[in-house]
């Protein structure tokens, strides 16, 4: 099954974070998965302030600026594994650096036939 492991963060509390450490892990990560076979994806993303939520109403789409939530902890990047169990997926989820400073969600893929693959 594949899971989709969400890292979050506070943005604020990595500012004061020597960040290179956590990137070379990450990618030290992401390339041990991938030559397991069981990476699908991986990125970290750009901070909230460079977001935009859109959601449509009545027919128009409405941008906003900034993420939907305000929250304690933001969305700063993702990891898409493939793992036999639940646990599997959870034991990957504890080797993301982003853990160590912020929270790892791990949630299941839902598949649905007829979607593309990439």
């Amino acid at each position: 099954m594949k899971y989709m492991l969400l890292i979050y963060r506070n943005e604020r509390a990595y500012e004061e974070v020597d960040l290179s450490r956590y990137r070379d892990d990450s990618i030290q990560l992401a390339k041990d998965l991938e030559a397991a076979g069981k990476l699908f994806g991986a990125a970290p993303l750009q901070p909230t302030a460079t977001a935009t939520s859109v959601k449509v109403r009545d027919g128009k789409r409405i941008v906003t600026d900034g993420p939907f939530a305000e929250t304690r902890e933001q969305l700063g990047g993702y990891f898409i594994v493939e793992a036999g169990s639940l646990e599997e997926a959870q034991e990957i989820a504890g080797k993301i650096p982003g853990a160590l400073l912020g929270t790892v969600e791990v949630r299941p893929i839902l598949e649905i036939t007829g979607l593309p693959e990439k």
